[in-house]
């Protein structure tokens, strides 16, 4: 059967949302991998089992956390709206925030496996052959690591496009603009006589996550072919 507008609404946010979550996080889920890698500090532990706690909490309370800090009226969030007008919640921005703090621990894991994986050794020599830091990193660290960027990126990307709880609770279910594929079949499952188009919705959302998946797999193959792995 053909898809309806509605369906094709909430397909086109989901994409959008969690496309967006991921390109604003990948570079803080490079930089949080690194600094949990290759750098020691106090409070490291700490830093870790921040990093890693949205996988533990229950994406209720990650909504609620979001929502008095990064509301209109939040911590962050009101001194955001005064200065410079953005505004997350109640948007499809705040959705894009959610699934980025809910999906960013599996990226950093994910990261964080390559970085460890990367012979220090070789970055060590090229500092002897008088390469600074950056360009050991750039030319060195990020490519031997890029199966593992990769594999956490698509994972982050998988898990944003199932992300509910933190979503519905921070920028509610407003049709398009924070109804993504989850929202859309919590209302279509509470909407009677509408259980043919939830389970249209569940097995796109099947399809999607399996897609995403085995598009993760393949980039790893392929990468470590490259790299001789």
């Amino acid at each position: 059967m053909m898809l309806t507008d509605y369906e094709w609404q909430a397909i086109e946010l989901s994409l959008k949302v969690s496309i967006t979550a991921v390109i604003f996080s990948l570079p803080l889920g490079i930089l949080a991998a690194w600094v949990l890698v290759r750098c020691r500090f106090p409070g490291k532990s700490l830093l870790d089992s921040i990093i890693h706690l949205p996988l533990v909490l229950p994406p209720v309370v990650i909504g609620y956390l979001l929502l008095i800090g990064m509301g209109r009226k939040g911590i962050i969030g009101q001194w955001l709206y005064e200065w410079f007008g953005l505004s997350f919640s109640f948007s499809w921005r705040g959705a894009a925030l959610a699934s980025a703090v809910i999906a960013f621990p599996l990226m950093v894991r994910a990261i964080r496996l390559a970085l460890e994986a990367v012979d220090t050794r070789l970055e060590l020599a090229a500092r002897t052959l008088g390469a600074n830091p950056w360009r050991v990193f750039l030319t060195i660290t990020l490519p031997l690591s890029f199966p593992g960027i990769v594999a956490g990126t698509v994972l982050a990307f998988a898990r944003s496009l199932g992300e509910f709880g933190a979503t519905i609770t921070f920028v509610s279910n407003i049709p398009g603009e924070t109804r993504t594929i989850p929202s859309a079949m919590y209302t279509l499952i509470q909407t009677p006589g509408a259980e043919a188009d939830a389970a249209r919705l569940c097995v796109i959302a099947i399809l999607l996550s399996m897609a995403s998946l085995l598009l993760s797999e393949w980039l790893t193959r392929w990468g470590r072919k490259r790299l001789g792995v």
